[in-house]
């Protein structure tokens, strides 16, 4: 049987104007031609787990609960496997800092003095054209020192010796989001592989001659089968391009419900390339409402705010990430601490930076052997808290924390918190979710709204516990609006007036130059049709210039 005939080279499909500088650059025939196999090979898998991932969510409707697999029962209790060794780049991981891959970030997050920066391709940056390829550029002239530059106000960035560098851990979108801009016989290719392809193929050399190598941090992973789908392709890319097996790191995002039941199945199929597991919030919660939206009353959310990571559902699912990275020889990171300090408030900014420290306290005490920040400023203050617990040693991976035991039922145990919904979180989740949405669509990913540095996971939880209250006949229990029922028209009616407030605060002109009603919309759309939306970036991209 003769072998198949090659597909044709993935073609760009950006309107006019639409064409970033330096695009030949990135979109060189070879690295398309990967590209092109990448998505030949890989999105025929991707799209039957996507099909997987609706059964699944049809399953849980159906029995509203979720377990651990017993198909997978014996990963679980094989004690002889572990992941492969941290490479020396990633083995101490004290502190990380996100965000987008603009030029400025770039520069500063290098600089930072975290020890990892996740340069995001997914929930911090709006999936522009120019947003994707720019990213890509920009981290090439960070590898090879000429990203230095001058801003239009006239400061200058520069980049510190090599020594004092993060290391890089690109984090692609999520499997559900496909690229527009770029096709293979008229059908877009997976976001996923377009961002991961195009690193991979212009930095994985460049990156071990840098004595590190091309990382990864895994988004929106449901289950171990889709572990398997990017081990597959970290397999694959390596071969074909000659670098040596073993050189990609992943670590996982555990920012679903149901990837919190399959945390070792997912190191497991991963193993030769895993690095560690993250414990994300927003996005978890987000997850959780999404599967049991359904559940009745017991599954409701309160305000998310008051959703902490030691609410007792949230504390089962970090010290299980503790417990099992551990087990397996694999780093545990932990969550975000997204507050933006504000100088012209110092008071506040003391409360605040007290809270930082509180919970990197937790999680180091924990046993996390890293945890996150959005803003350099609380980088010292995260190292500090790690500084604390490791001293010189690089992490706590011998803290196996044999002590944690938690059930299936602990993970979903949601009204074990002692917290309800109130009206004025029903404000907020329509004031942030409108906002974000308002700057995601004009190419804007990582958003400072009320002293907090946002992403998308943001508007999803927020659209999605506007969804959830609806649906379940939320009645307010206490201050002025006790006894009154969350309905569609209360939600519109607070949409409205949140348009009216930012156009006065705003001022006409501002307020037509934005998208503001685009935004008000698409989160009346999201957060009230019926047909509930697994993710509001779906239509929002339609929305994207």
């Amino acid at each position: 049987m003769s072998a198949p005939a090659p597909s044709p080279l993935a073609t760009v499909e950006a309107g006019p104007g639409n064409t970033p500088a330096r695009q030949g650059e990135i979109l060189t025939d070879a690295a398309l031609a990967f590209v092109t196999e990448l998505h030949r090979r890989f999105t025929p898998r991707r799209d039957a787990l996507l099909a997987r991932r609706a059964e699944r969510r049809a399953e849980i409707a159906r029995t509203g609960t979720l377990d651990f697999l017993p198909e997978t029962a014996h990963i679980r209790a094989d004690d002889s496997w572990r992941v492969a060794a941290s490479p020396a780049a990633l083995n101490d991981r004290r502190v990380e800092i996100t965000g987008p891959t603009d030029r400025k970030m770039t520069v500063n997050a290098l600089n930072s003095g975290a020890r990892v920066w996740l340069a995001d391709f997914e929930d911090a940056t709006a999936p522009t054209w120019e947003n994707i390829v720019t990213g890509q550029l920009n981290l090439i002239d960070a590898y090879e020192r000429r990203i230095d530059f001058t801003s239009p106000e006239g400061k200058t960035y520069a980049l510190k010796p090599a020594a004092e560098l993060a290391t890089v851990v690109v984090r692609p979108r999520g499997w559900h989001l496909d690229e527009r801009h770029l096709r293979v016989e008229g059908r877009p290719v997976p976001g996923a592989l377009v961002d991961f392809g195009l690193y991979f193929f212009h930095n994985a050399r460049r990156l071990l001659d840098l004595g590190k190598g091309p990382y990864f941090y895994l988004p929106k992973t449901e289950s171990h089968l889709e572990a398997r789908l990017w081990n597959d392709v970290f397999v694959f890319a390596q071969e074909h391009l000659g670098v040596p097996q073993g050189s990609v790191r992943a670590t996982v995002l555990i920012e679903t419900i149901t990837a919190a039941y399959e945390m070792e199945e997912i190191l497991y199929e991963l193993r030769a390339h895993a690095s560690g597991l993250n414990a994300g919030r927003w996005d978890y919660l987000f997850s959780l409402v999404k599967n049991f939206r359904d559940g009745g009353a017991k599954f409701v959310l309160p305000d998310r705010n008051a959703v902490t990571m030691t609410a007792p559902f949230m504390r089962a699912y970090t010290e299980l990430l503790v417990r099992t990275c551990h087990r397996r020889g694999a780093h545990a990171i932990g969550g975000m601490a997204a507050f933006i300090p504000n100088r012209r408030d110092p008071e506040a900014n003391e409360r605040a930076l007290a809270k930082v420290k509180s919970d990197k306290d937790r999680e180091a005490g924990d046993g996390f052997d890293g945890s996150w920040v959005a803003h350099p400023d609380l980088v010292p203050i995260a190292r500090a808290s790690f500084d604390a617990v490791l001293g010189d040693r690089p992490h706590q991976k011998d803290r196996l924390r044999e002590d944690v035991h938690v059930t299936a039922a602990d993970l979903i145990a949601v009204d074990t918190l002692d917290a309800r919904p109130t009206y004025q979180g029903l404000v907020d989740a329509v004031q942030v979710g409108t906002r974000y949405i308002e700057a995601w669509l004009r190419g804007l990913g990582a958003v400072a709204i009320f002293g907090l540095m946002e992403d998308a996971a943001t508007a999803e939880i927020s659209r999605s516990q506007i969804w959830q209250w609806v649906d379940a006949g939320v009645v307010f229990d206490s201050g002025a609006h006790t006894g009154e029922r969350v309905t569609a028209e209360l939600v519109r009616t607070i949409a409205a007036e949140t348009l009216s407030g930012i156009r006065a605060e705003a001022g006409d002109d501002a307020f037509a130059a934005g998208k503001w009603q685009q935004a008000h919309d698409l989160l009346l759309r999201v957060a009230l049709d019926a047909d509930y939306a697994d993710f509001l970036t779906l239509p929002a991209y339609e929305l994207l210039d």
